[in-house]
Protein backbone atom coordinates (compact mmCIF):
# COMPACT_ATOMS: atom_id res chain seq x y z
CA UNK A 1 0.00 0.00 0.00
CA UNK A 2 1.11 3.51 -0.84
CA UNK A 3 -0.22 5.10 2.42
CA UNK A 4 -3.74 5.31 1.07
CA UNK A 5 -6.72 4.07 3.46
CA UNK A 6 -8.33 1.22 1.70
CA UNK A 7 -12.01 1.56 1.13
CA UNK A 8 -14.47 0.18 3.92
CA UNK A 9 -17.87 -0.77 2.88
CA UNK A 10 -20.58 0.75 5.38
CA UNK A 11 -23.11 -1.77 6.32
CA UNK A 12 -26.17 -0.34 8.46
CA UNK A 13 -28.27 -2.95 11.05
CA UNK A 14 -31.78 -3.25 9.65
CA UNK A 15 -34.36 -5.45 9.95
CA UNK A 16 -36.30 -7.33 7.02
CA UNK A 17 -37.96 -6.73 3.72
CA UNK A 18 -41.21 -7.57 3.32
CA UNK A 19 -39.54 -10.39 0.86
CA UNK A 20 -36.97 -11.73 3.37
CA UNK A 21 -40.25 -13.06 5.44
CA UNK A 22 -40.93 -16.71 4.87
CA UNK A 23 -44.34 -18.12 6.10
CA UNK A 24 -43.10 -20.95 8.75
CA UNK A 25 -39.96 -18.75 9.74
CA UNK A 26 -39.09 -19.15 13.01
CA UNK A 27 -36.42 -16.28 14.47
CA UNK A 28 -34.59 -16.54 18.13
CA UNK A 29 -34.47 -13.31 19.28
CA UNK A 30 -31.38 -13.10 21.68
CA UNK A 31 -29.95 -12.34 23.83
CA UNK A 32 -33.00 -12.77 26.38
CA UNK A 33 -33.94 -10.26 29.07
CA UNK A 34 -33.09 -10.91 32.85
CA UNK A 35 -36.40 -9.12 34.84
CA UNK A 36 -35.47 -6.86 37.74
CA UNK A 37 -37.46 -5.44 40.24
CA UNK A 38 -36.55 -1.65 38.52
CA UNK A 39 -38.31 -2.70 35.66
CA UNK A 40 -41.72 -3.50 37.10
CA UNK A 41 -41.82 -0.62 39.45
CA UNK A 42 -40.88 1.73 36.70
CA UNK A 43 -43.06 0.55 34.06
CA UNK A 44 -45.93 0.74 36.12
CA UNK A 45 -45.23 4.05 37.92
CA UNK A 46 -44.80 5.15 33.93
CA UNK A 47 -48.32 3.49 33.10
CA UNK A 48 -49.65 4.51 36.27
CA UNK A 49 -50.30 0.90 36.99
CA UNK A 50 -50.97 0.93 40.81
CA UNK A 51 -51.78 -2.74 40.92
CA UNK A 52 -50.43 -4.27 44.30
CA UNK A 53 -49.68 -7.34 42.65
CA UNK A 54 -47.51 -5.31 40.70
CA UNK A 55 -45.86 -3.60 43.27
CA UNK A 56 -46.58 -4.62 47.70
CA UNK A 57 -44.87 -7.56 48.06
CA UNK A 58 -46.76 -8.19 51.43
CA UNK A 59 -49.74 -8.08 49.48
CA UNK A 60 -48.78 -10.70 46.64
CA UNK A 61 -47.56 -13.10 49.17
CA UNK A 62 -51.22 -13.76 50.02
CA UNK A 63 -51.99 -14.14 46.84
CA UNK A 64 -52.13 -17.82 44.99
CA UNK A 65 -48.31 -17.27 43.42
CA UNK A 66 -46.87 -15.51 46.60
CA UNK A 67 -44.46 -13.09 45.19
CA UNK A 68 -44.75 -9.71 42.83
CA UNK A 69 -45.65 -10.83 38.92
CA UNK A 70 -44.10 -8.76 36.52
CA UNK A 71 -46.42 -6.20 35.07
CA UNK A 72 -47.97 -8.32 32.07
CA UNK A 73 -47.54 -4.97 30.08
CA UNK A 74 -44.43 -4.85 30.05
CA UNK A 75 -44.16 -8.49 29.07
CA UNK A 76 -45.81 -7.77 26.46
CA UNK A 77 -43.75 -4.76 25.17
CA UNK A 78 -40.59 -6.22 26.17
CA UNK A 79 -41.34 -9.26 23.69
CA UNK A 80 -41.96 -7.07 20.94
CA UNK A 81 -39.04 -5.40 21.78
CA UNK A 82 -36.58 -8.19 21.75
CA UNK A 83 -37.42 -8.85 18.03
CA UNK A 84 -36.97 -5.12 16.74
CA UNK A 85 -33.40 -5.44 15.37
CA UNK A 86 -33.90 -8.62 13.79
CA UNK A 87 -37.03 -8.35 12.32
CA UNK A 88 -38.45 -4.56 11.45
CA UNK A 89 -35.41 -1.96 12.63
CA UNK A 90 -35.82 0.48 9.48
CA UNK A 91 -37.97 -1.28 7.48
CA UNK A 92 -41.37 -0.98 9.80
CA UNK A 93 -44.05 1.29 8.53
CA UNK A 94 -46.72 0.82 11.12
CA UNK A 95 -47.76 -1.71 13.65
CA UNK A 96 -51.35 -2.79 13.00
CA UNK A 97 -52.28 -4.33 15.62
CA UNK A 98 -51.84 -7.37 18.16
CA UNK A 99 -54.44 -10.34 18.95
CA UNK A 100 -54.25 -13.27 20.89
CA UNK A 101 -52.42 -11.87 24.09
CA UNK A 102 -52.21 -14.50 26.64
CA UNK A 103 -49.63 -14.87 29.53
CA UNK A 104 -50.05 -18.42 30.24
CA UNK A 105 -47.76 -18.22 33.40
CA UNK A 106 -46.61 -15.42 35.57
CA UNK A 107 -43.34 -14.03 35.36
CA UNK A 108 -41.20 -12.47 38.07
CA UNK A 109 -38.00 -11.04 38.99
CA UNK A 110 -35.37 -12.73 38.19
CA UNK A 111 -36.52 -14.31 35.68
CA UNK A 112 -35.03 -14.50 32.06
CA UNK A 113 -37.46 -13.72 29.31
CA UNK A 114 -36.56 -15.13 26.11
CA UNK A 115 -38.72 -14.57 22.61
CA UNK A 116 -38.84 -16.31 19.33
CA UNK A 117 -41.53 -15.19 16.45
CA UNK A 118 -42.88 -17.01 13.80
CA UNK A 119 -44.25 -15.73 10.25
CA UNK A 120 -47.81 -16.76 9.96
CA UNK A 121 -48.22 -15.25 6.88
CA UNK A 122 -47.37 -12.11 4.50
CA UNK A 123 -49.40 -10.70 1.35
CA UNK A 124 -48.64 -7.90 -0.22
CA UNK A 125 -50.66 -4.79 0.93
CA UNK A 126 -53.41 -4.32 -1.88
CA UNK A 127 -53.64 -0.45 -1.41
CA UNK A 128 -50.12 0.47 -0.36
CA UNK A 129 -47.79 -0.21 -3.30
CA UNK A 130 -44.03 -0.73 -2.31
CA UNK A 131 -45.37 -2.37 1.65
CA UNK A 132 -47.02 -5.54 2.44
CA UNK A 133 -48.34 -6.86 5.77
CA UNK A 134 -46.71 -9.57 7.73
CA UNK A 135 -48.27 -11.15 10.81
CA UNK A 136 -46.27 -13.21 13.13
CA UNK A 137 -46.57 -15.23 16.33
CA UNK A 138 -44.13 -13.57 19.58
CA UNK A 139 -43.68 -16.45 21.97
CA UNK A 140 -41.90 -15.78 25.53
CA UNK A 141 -40.83 -17.44 27.48
CA UNK A 142 -38.56 -18.15 31.27
CA UNK A 143 -35.18 -19.70 31.45
CA UNK A 144 -37.36 -22.88 32.42
CA UNK A 145 -38.69 -22.72 28.57
CA UNK A 146 -42.24 -22.22 30.75
CA UNK A 147 -44.42 -19.87 27.96
CA UNK A 148 -45.24 -16.82 29.88
CA UNK A 149 -46.76 -14.83 27.12
CA UNK A 150 -47.91 -15.07 23.21
CA UNK A 151 -48.99 -12.47 21.01
CA UNK A 152 -49.80 -12.51 17.15
CA UNK A 153 -49.47 -9.26 15.60
CA UNK A 154 -50.15 -7.57 12.33
CA UNK A 155 -47.46 -5.34 10.31
CA UNK A 156 -46.61 -3.21 7.70
CA UNK A 157 -43.03 -3.53 6.12
CA UNK A 158 -41.27 -1.47 3.46
CA UNK A 159 -40.85 -3.76 0.55
CA UNK A 160 -37.39 -4.15 -1.00
CA UNK A 161 -36.71 -0.71 -2.97
CA UNK A 162 -36.36 -1.25 -6.34
CA UNK A 163 -32.23 -1.62 -7.26
CA UNK A 164 -31.26 -3.19 -4.12
CA UNK A 165 -29.26 -6.63 -4.34
CA UNK A 166 -31.18 -9.45 -3.23
CA UNK A 167 -30.28 -10.71 0.05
Amino acid sequence: MNGSVASVTEIEQRGLWFEEFEAGAVFAHRPGRTVTEADNVMFSALTMNSQALHLDAAYAQTQPFGQRLMNSMWTLATMVGLSVTQLTQGTLVAQLGLTDVRFPAPLFHGDTLTVSTEIVETRPSASRPGEGIVTMRHTGRNQHGETVAVATRAVLMRRRPTGEEAA
